[in-house]
């Protein structure tokens, strides 16, 4: 077969939707495909079950409903259906208040977003802003860590009079959002400034947030699904609020994920998702083999990469499939936005360890109007489309697994398209590998773990306060502690504390571990 009839055999495009698939350099094959019909039958069926209101997140009891934020219609309830297009409804009202100035800061209209969160409710925003934020009616800032250092840069850049916070949180418990809101609310009180008549939540409906935010009396409340995770929020309020604030064409990127959640609903050999998850299956042979690289040949979607690894990654990453068995899947995911990427990893990708398969993105519209000719005939963006090109034939040559998605252009619909796409490819590969997309149990191992370091933090403070004033080597600590006390981890704990005066004063008498002491001081 011809390179030709290889392209014209795994082209898929929808010239309505401007979105347009290059599988030929995937290596496909009729033998593959027919291997794969099962897999293929049962992850349309378990997709239409999730859709249809199905427990698909069985650890907690939840349905997964991201496909109905852009479709109420296909919501299983009135109830739902109402509460998905009025929350819409009140997003865009809102944003129409702030623009206006009916809703306010002490100083007048609000110049700034502040947005804190963590996860899916800091990355969807980041992505919204990043990629659509060109010409902002607010400008946007980001706390999406328990980093004091990271607070107080973004801190520095704000003026807290002008600005409207956004406090992200399902649950209202998670440490990071929480932090950074006590952080964010004690600055206000240091400014003489009222945090609640500022403050925005976004939470479910009777959580520890939700209850502050009413008690306190800020300015509104907008809900967080229980059947929404975070990676898969940024159709609802989550990312939908702030890209309203900022000025984004929510309506428009809410139609583009309603359009491609259409297509790639099909069972169709032109289903882009489908075709797109047995691409990642084949190069990854099931299991994970190779990672997924992915090069967005287009500024606006340099955080894209990001973006996809929470979903993807956490969404694949599993220890355990859906019967129990332990099977350690997933696909590991990093990027760089092109031509960036011909300067520092391209290198490795053609000519190293043939351990991925890529994913180009191009956008075929360079930009609004005409361009500049830097040669004659050749513009900047026929540059980046050469880049773009020449990337692809450099790795095919080379043997190395690539895939090509083109836009027709760059807007709020077409990112609308991309989330949607990939959504529901990770729901289908998810499928194929009998896993379950929908949760994460290694996310709350992680935050478990966590919660342990910082309890022995205090039992640490606490002896060392009842014994003040006197110094002690990290064993006389440990053993005051217990015997299963782990040293290691009481002597990061020590150094972290006497760092930053924590009332902790160490004293080092040589590089020696053993020899350093720490006691406790007024």
């Amino acid at each position: 077969m011809s390179n030709w009839e290889a392209f014209l055999k795994n082209y898929i495009n929808s010239e309505k939707l401007g979105v347009f698939f290059d599988f030929s350099e995937i290596g496909f094959s009729d033998e593959f495909f027919e291997s794969m019909s099962a897999k293929v039958r049962d992850a349309y069926g378990n997709m239409a079950a999730l859709e249809s209101g199905a427990t698909a997140n069985v650890d907690e009891n939840r349905q997964v409903g991201h496909y109905w934020l852009r479709n109420p219609n296909i919501a299983p309830t009135p109830e739902l259906q109402e509460v998905i297009q009025s929350t819409i409804s009140h997003i865009l009202n809102f944003a129409r208040d702030v623009h206006s100035g009916n809703v306010r800061g002490p100083r007048g209209v609000f110049k700034n977003l502040l947005c804190i969160g963590i996860g899916g409710s800091a990355l969807g925003p980041q992505l919204i802003n990043s990629s659509l934020g060109d010409h902002p009616k607010m400008k946007p800032y980001f706390i999406d860590n328990t980093d004091p250092d990271g607070i107080d840069r973004t801190l520095g850049n704000i003026e807290l009079e002008d600005t409207l916070v956004i406090v992200t949180s399902k649950s209202g418990s998670t440490p990071e959002p929480r932090n950074g809101m006590l952080e964010i609310m004690n600055r206000f009180e240091s400014e003489g400034l009222s945090f609640q008549r500022q403050a925005v939540a976004v939470t479910s409906m009777g959580s520890k947030l939700h209850n502050q935010a009413t008690s306190e009396g800020w300015i509104k409340t907008f809900p967080m699904f229980d059947w929404i995770g975070g990676r898969t929020s940024i159709t609802s309020a989550v990312g939908l609020l702030p890209g309203a604030l900022i000025g984004v064409d929510i309506l428009e990127f809410l139609s583009g994920a309603r359009e491609m959640d259409s297509w790639t609903r099909m069972r169709s050999e032109n289903n882009p998702a489908m075709r797109l998850a047995l691409a990642w299956y084949k190069a990854t042979e099931g299991h994970g083999k190779k990672d997924m690289v992915l090069i967005p040949y287009k500024d606006s979607l340099a955080d894209f990469p990001k973006y996809l690894q929470q979903l993807i990654m956490e969404s694949l990453g599993k220890e355990k499939s859906l019967n129990g068995e332990i099977v350690n899947q997933g696909i590991s995911v990093y990027g760089n936005k092109g031509s960036t990427d011909q300067h520092s990893y391209i290198q490795q990708l053609r000519d190293g360890i043939n351990n991925f398969f890529a994913t180009i993105i191009e956008v075929l519209q360079c930009r609004d109007g005409k361009s500049l000719e830097v040669e004659k005939s050749i513009t900047t963006g026929d540059y980046l489309h050469g880049f773009s090109m020449g990337t692809e034939r450099a790795l095919s040559a080379n043997n190395r697994l690539t895939l090509v998605i083109s836009l027709r252009k760059f807007n709020a619909f077409s990112l609308g398209l991309l989330i949607a796409l990939y959504e529901r490819t990770v729901g289908f590969y998810a499928s194929f590998l009998g896993i379950n997309a929908y949760h994460q149990p290694g996310v709350e191992a992680g935050k478990k773990a966590a919660a342990e370091v910082l309890a022995l933090q205090k039992s640490i403070l606490e002896f060392l306060r009842k014994n003040k004033n006197k110094l002690f080597h990290l064993e006389e600590i440990s053993a005051q502690l217990g015997s299963s006390t782990d040293k290691k981890l009481t002597f990061k704990i020590l150094e972290q504390l006497s760092h930053n005066g924590r009332s902790i004063e160490r004293v080092a008498e040589s590089d020696a571990i053993e020899n350093i002491t720490y006691k406790f001081i007024e």
